[in-house]
């Protein structure tokens, strides 16, 4: 058994190559909920579909968000009608969330995402950090600000003072799930929005501290390699590099993944955790995906 802690974004690429290499049985992904919250009525589990998809082949790999080959009928409509969406969601994609938010009325988000998993022929067992609502605010140069607002509304153009976001109880299984576990892999994903949430829960670094874990930065060199990573990290006085996510982990970590252009950190990186594994991290198509996946694989003891 494997259990990846996964965000939207950089982990999901990564599960794109963990699924050649290993038994989607065999996968347990634990998924960021901080950011899910209610749009046009329906409940957008943005970062869950996103592996949901991923999972089921289905994923917009452009964008890592949505359906591949989606219509957006439905998104176009309400903007005509004088009711234009936030986000922009696609037809099948709708008819996802829609489903959930039904699922979740009559048996929570946990059970609603093994439904959802189970109709899409996913193998692996995928659960949300928590069934609870939660809550993030951006704190910026403009006020604060609701993470979808920041992130799309605003384009993630304000400067970060400071990310604040709820604390939450885990969903039934998690600590089973990473006790039980040959290895925990942590994926590249945002380590302030996507991944310290995770870890905030009761019992999970604890859980960690008994298990193998591997983590991937999603930082290489000054800045991440998507997303806003870089400008959490910064608001939180965290060093914007590769050893800056090691520290995030350093009570837990067994094995670093870096970039291979993270080569001259790797002293410094050995000071937090002492395997430090160099290679190519960008995932821009799956030989990438697939090599990295084994690599990480094959340092499990």
């Amino acid at each position: 058994m494997i259990t990846v802690l996964s965000g939207g974004t950089g982990t999901p690429k990564l599960l794109q190559g963990l699924k050649e290499v290993v038994d989607a049985k065999d996968l347990t992904i634990i998924v960021n909920t901080l950011e899910n919250d209610f749009f046009s009525g329906v409940y957008v589990s943005a970062d869950i579909d996103t592996v949901l998809y991923t999972m089921a082949d289905m994923i917009n790999d452009e964008l890592w968000y949505g359906v591949k080959d989606d219509t957006f009928i439905t998104h176009e409509r309400l903007e005509e009608i004088g009711c234009p969406e936030l986000l922009r969601i696609g037809d099948i994609d709708r008819a996802t969330k829609i489903q959930k938010t039904q699922l979740m009325e009559k048996h929570g988000l946990l059970k609603a995402c093994e439904i959802q998993a189970e109709k899409m022929g996913i193998d692996a067992k995928i659960i949300p950090m928590s069934e609870e609502n939660s809550d993030i605010k951006i704190i910026t140069d403009l006020g604060e600000l609701e993470f979808h607002d920041f992130l799309i509304k605003h384009q993630s153009q304000p400067e970060v003072l400071d990310v604040k976001f709820s604390k939450v109880k885990p969903s039934a299984g998690i600590i089973d799930a990473i006790k039980n576990s040959e290895a925990v892999i942590i994926g590249p994903s945002n380590p302030i929005t996507s991944i310290l949430p995770i870890l905030s829960l009761d019992g999970v670094r604890e859980a960690l501290k008994d298990t193998y874990v591997i983590a991937v930065s999603p930082i290489i060199g000054n800045d991440s390699v998507s997303g806003p990573a870089s400008k959490f990290m910064k608001a939180l006085d965290i060093d914007v590099s590769a050893v800056g996510v090691a520290s995030l982990y350093d009570d837990f970590l067994d094995t670093f993944v870096i970039d291979n252009k993270d080569n001259d950190k790797k002293v410094e990186i050995n000071q937090i955790v002492n395997k430090v594994i160099t290679t190519n991290t960008i995932m821009n198509n799956l030989d990438a995906k697939i090599n990295l996946a084994r690599i990480i694989i094959d340092s499990i003891p």
